[in-house]
């Protein structure tokens, strides 16, 4: 059964060895994160450790029972009781619900564990299964997200009220 860990330091070869085997998945969706992300891997891994040391942000992935990551949910400027939230998950498991199952589960834990209330999601137009998920999660659309906020696409900003655990 997977479990939704916070990443840690010794999570860095698996998250970037699921970033490299799925990139071209990824890209078919979302802007591609460039050589220089995978070329600066460790530095980038270094700086996430960092910023969810200083309670900025939380890294959160999804790992299966032989060690290797299926998904990487992350809460980003956790400030005033309010996160955005991104996901991945890898084209293997795509469409059996392993998305829906790690952020209902952070949807349960992100108040007692970071104190928030609300969590925002954007998501382009195109990516259908993100809608899915996010719907499906209790999150509902609250207006236009710009594409300086998707990458150079235009979508849907999403929002959800917490309730404590």
């Amino acid at each position: 059964m997977p479990e939704l860990k916070r990443l840690r330091a010794d999570h860095a070869p698996a998250v970037l060895a699921f970033e490299l085997a799925n990139r071209t998945y990824f890209a078919a969706s979302i802007p591609d994160r460039g050589d220089d992300f995978f070329d600066r891997f460790t530095d980038r891994h270094n700086a996430a450790l960092a910023e969810q040391e200083a309670d900025i942000c939380a890294f959160y992935v999804l790992v299966a029972g032989d060690g290797s990551v299926l998904g990487r949910f992350n809460l980003y400027d956790l400030e005033d009781g309010t996160a955005r939230l991104g996901y991945r998950v890898a084209e293997r498991v795509a469409g059996r619900g392993v998305a829906t199952a790690a952020v209902r589960e952070l949807c349960r834990t992100a108040p007692g564990r970071h104190g928030l209330r609300t969590l925002r999601a954007a998501t382009s137009h195109d990516n259908v299964a993100s809608q899915k998920v996010l719907t499906k999660t209790g999150f509902v659309p609250v207006g236009p997200a710009a594409p300086a906020d998707l990458g150079g696409t235009s979508g849907t900003w999403y929002q959800r009220e917490l309730r404590p655990s």
